[in-house]
């Protein structure tokens, strides 16, 4: 009886997961594939578009044939399907998410990982290799390493914030332009009047989320992937440049695999994805073998005459599914840097309940909408933005592979010539693709080198303030005992209530406490000192989140610690906050009766000691009862407004950054006290200048 019930939940289980994997992968076509679904429109119209149009015969275009399905099964399949996504954080994917496997089991990184490094001891490999330890000595000995690492992970970050503006100007615009394959008169004003129309719908529906755009995607993409798949020297080395674009969007089957599982993900690649395109490339190419002369819109004048208007209907929104994929990876991308404070401050919406992934950054939404219609009505001419596209695409395929290098010597261990072999063997096809892309860089290849550039050093700039930033909260931290022993000079008083003071620092006063403590001496009955450590994991357990300490006797001062522990993909949830702070707290005292009264230090042994076990019961539970006295009082947040400004000695260089860069971004990015959801009413910012 008991084997049929084991029997039966264990089929019960699996057909759950099997019916959850299948859903994730029917969402997964409106969110990840959408850009790689999409390319058959673009690459063979943009690969002939140079001096490869002038070759009449059938070898060439069944080259490039051979290169698309070569390129689609090298990178797509094997390095993303099969190496790159078993290499995922916890279930997270994306740049960031390989730069914290690194920081969390070696020294490479800048960011904190000394909570990731105990939290997966248990599942890094004891042995440790030759490859391995070299890597790992050289990275902690030159610090220099350690900020180029971090350079190229915020270089692989940038190049996927720009695909996010090319990628729906590219893709929209070469679905719109395919009109003119039917009306060739038309004026290409009216084409991307509507591009960017549909640019502007495509942004507005971003606020509904992951889930639902999913839902709603999917069987338009399916409805494409069946209408798709029914249908030389310098030159073509040159032509590389834009066969690079078939492989766009294999990238955000890793950066969005937070939102889905990687069997979900291998599931529709594999069995949905790849044969479609697999079959369009071949008869786009077949089409291309009988009517050279058709190269301008390629794929609009394959279809069938009859079924023009419904195709051209489904291109066009398959477009806006594609640009979906690098859209969420983009959101995913800035949520990641924004936690490891590589990013300013954005608002940052979760559009979901159940899938904490989904997510949703108003700012960022508007502003790649407003890069895109520049972008559109600026360049018009797609095959430079496709020469611009495949630049970005190429770039951060080629920084995952080197960051994969790392990987598989320092966190899988393997033997130096595994890793060597996987850099070999697909390092050597991205170069290739990438040399032939850089060669377009004065026919519109400069742009994505524009963007990323600006938007690394804006993420760099940050990432140094606020390591300055704190660097000067360490150096001028007040040591508790010395700022206390100035309270009877001072006329220091106490106030019912509590104050919540946050500080980055883990031990000590911050300058600022002292600096406000100084000038008016009196603060609440109850401190608690609140710091928001960010870690390099995905997710930290709640159970492990809130680590409370005690600052000083109990009996005079009533100040305690807390360091709320985030990963890179938590909810921070600003509502319940106060609340689950305080409650922990009285856990924290709480726990410290039940030691104290079971026995721990030595209780028990004699009745002096008994006694004195009794007494430190008594007085904890009147620091309880203390604590709920001053909650009913009322609770006051209190947080550092500081200007941060270079010290005269700096060189022009380090004023620049700190004094106009880093000083424009904090002035507009959110307040530190609405990105924490800190009432305004309860709120005391305390200002003073921070010289770095």
């Amino acid at each position: 009886m008991d084997t049929d019930m084991g029997s039966a939940n264990r089929e019960s289980r699996l057909h759950k997961f099997y019916k959850t994997t299948l859903c994730l992968a029917y969402q997964s076509l409106g969110v990840v594939y959408g850009d790689l679904s999409i390319s058959p429109i673009y690459v063979y119209q943009t690969t002939f578009s140079g001096r490869m149009g002038l070759y009449e015969n059938n070898h060439e275009t069944f080259g490039v044939l051979s290169l698309v399905i070569w390129t689609l099964t090298a990178i797509a399949l094997f390095k993303y399907v099969v190496f790159v996504l078993g290499a995922d954080d916890n279930g997270e994917g994306g740049t960031f998410a390989l730069y914290s496997l690194l920081c969390r089991h070696s020294k490479m990184g800048l960011l904190n990982a000394s909570y990731a490094a105990q939290e997966n001891a248990s599942s890094v490999p004891a042995e440790e290799t030759r490859t391995s330890l070299l890597l790992k000595e050289f990275f902690q000995k030159h610090r220099s390493s350690r900020i180029v690492l971090l350079l190229v992970v915020l270089l692989g970050t940038s190049m996927v914030i720009g695909d996010g503006i090319l990628t729906p100007t590219m893709s929209v615009l070469c679905a719109v332009f395919g009109i003119k394959a039917k009306f060739k008169e038309l004026h290409e004003n009216y084409a991307i009047l509507v591009a960017c129309v549909i640019l502007v719908g495509l942004f507005a529906l971003q606020h509904f989320g992951t889930h639902k755009v999913g839902f709603l995607f999917a069987p338009i993409l399916i409805a494409w992937l069946i209408c798709i798949s029914g249908e030389t020297g310098k030159d073509g080395w040159s032509s590389l440049g834009a066969i690079v674009l078939c492989i766009a969007g294999a990238e955000a089957m890793f950066a969005d695999l937070g939102h889905f599982s990687k069997l979900s993900v291998r599931i529709a690649f594999t069995g949905v994805v790849y044969p479609s395109l697999i079959l369009a490339y071949m008869g786009e190419a077949a089409y291309l073998s009988k009517n050279q002369r058709d190269l301008e819109h390629t794929f609009h004048h394959a279809i069938p005459e009859p079924m023009f208007w419904p195709v051209f209907i489904i291109a066009t929104l398959a477009t806006v599914v594609g640009s979906q994929a690098i859209i969420s990876a983009t959101f995913s991308i800035i949520s990641q840097c924004r936690a490891l404070k590589c990013f300013p401050r954005v608002k940052i919406v979760h559009t979901s309940s159940k899938v904490h992934g989904q997510i949703y950054i108003p700012e960022v939404n508007w502003i790649l909408m407003g890069f895109c219609i520049a972008v559109a009505i600026g360049f018009r001419d797609t095959a430079m933005i496709g020469h611009a596209y495949g630049l970005a695409v190429i770039t951060v395929m080629f920084v995952t592979t080197c960051l994969m290098f790392l990987i598989i010597s320092t966190v899988w261990k393997k033997n130096i010539i595994t890793a060597a072999m996987f850099i070999f063997v697909f390092g050597s096809i991205e170069t290739l693709y990438f040399s032939a892309c850089l060669a377009k860089v004065q026919r519109g290849g400069w742009l994505p080198i524009i963007f990323p550039l600006i938007f690394m050093s804006l993420m760099f700039i940050w990432q140094y303030g606020t390591s300055k930033k704190h660097q000067y909260e360490l150096e001028n931290k007040v040591c508790l005992e010395n700022l206390f022993s100035l309270g009877p000079s001072l006329g220091m008083s106490r106030v019912p209530g509590i104050g919540l003071i946050y500080t980055n620092l883990e031990s000590g006063v911050p300058p600022m406490f002292a600096h406000f403590v100084t000038n008016f001496p009196a603060f609440h009955r109850v401190l608690i000192f609140v710091t928001l450590q960010s870690l390099m994991v995905p997710k930290v357990p709640p159970g492990e989140r809130f680590v409370v300490s005690r600052i000083g006797p109990s009996e005079e001062f009533y100040l305690y610690r807390c360091v709320v522990r985030y990963g890179f993909r938590d909810l921070r949830d600003s509502y319940d906050f106060e609340t689950q702070l305080i409650e922990k707290v009285a856990a924290f005292l709480q726990g410290e009766e039940l030691a104290v009264g079971n026995g721990d230090g030595g209780v028990g042994v004699g009745s002096g000691k008994r006694r004195k076990a009794r007494f430190q019961c008594v007085e904890l539970n009147k620091e309880v009862k203390e604590l709920m006295e001053a909650r009913e009082s009322g609770v006051a947040y209190m947080i550092g407004n500081p200007y941060v400004t270079a010290n005269e000695l700096s060189s022009p260089v380090k004023k620049f950054a700190i004094d106009v860069i880093y000083g424009f971004l904090r002035r507009n990015c959110r307040r530190p006290a609405i990105a924490l959801g800190i009432p305004h009413t309860s709120l005391v910012e305390v200002g003073m200048i921070y010289r770095v």
